[in-house]
């Protein structure tokens, strides 16, 4: 039992920080509403679960390539800064009526969900690193059913911080003032910017 809570706090202290797929998540939420930012949490725990996969088979090596590496910098680059800067120029659009049709389908938040994960090196990171030190190239004595257990207490730390955060930010739509919701998003929006330039210099240094 004190194993499965250490497992479910290590998947809340992943999701807890505010990285880019988080502030992606607050600004969904802020725009559109609870389903479309908890389906676009969704689908990031679709992309944790195929990077636990990967880790687990052993074929997470591949994405730990050089060429690999710098790849997933330079497109989490360009993603986070065309995200970042749509959403600042978008943000007219934020508005506290919440009676307004969504024209976004939550399939699309979904699949973005998947992609900024997919596309995200700080989740690769984790995954290779943490993950593959301690469900895998620790003790041999963890059998295949306790890493089971292990992985799915992880995703439900993982899970319960993004519902929090799904309905944070649309209760937030609900409550506050067009105008501070515009600043909240601006600083999501500014923080996805400033992630993206750091893939931006980590992508420069691989390549030179």
């Amino acid at each position: 039992m004190n194993s499965l809570a250490t497992y479910f706090l290590l998947g809340v202290s992943l999701a807890a920080p505010i990285g880019p797929v988080k502030a992606t998540l607050l600004n969904t939420g802020i725009k559109n509403g609870f389903y479309h930012a908890w389906f676009f949490s969704m689908g990031a725990i679709v992309t944790d679960i195929l990077y636990m996969l990967m880790v687990y088979f052993g074929v997470a090596q591949f994405i730990d390539s050089p060429f690999m590496k710098t790849f997933l910098w330079s497109f989490g680059f360009f993603v986070l800064m065309y995200t970042g800067i749509e959403n600042i120029l978008t943000l007219h659009t934020i508005s506290t009526n919440t009676k307004h049709k969504k024209v976004v389908r939550l399939r699309h938040s979904m699949l973005a969900g998947l992609l900024m994960a997919l596309l995200n090196p700080l989740t690769i990171l984790f995954w290779l690193g943490i993950y593959g030190s301690i469900l895998v190239g620790g003790s041999g004595n963890t059998s295949g059913i306790e890493v089971i257990f292990f992985s799915i207490t992880i995703l439900l730390g993982i899970a319960l911080v993004d519902l929090f955060m799904s309905v944070i930010s649309s209760t937030s739509r609900k409550v506050l003032s067009g105008p501070l919701l515009k600043i909240i998003s601006l600083v999501s929006s500014l923080s996805m910017i400033g992630f993206g330039i750091y893939f931006g210099i980590r992508a420069y240094h691989s390549l030179f």
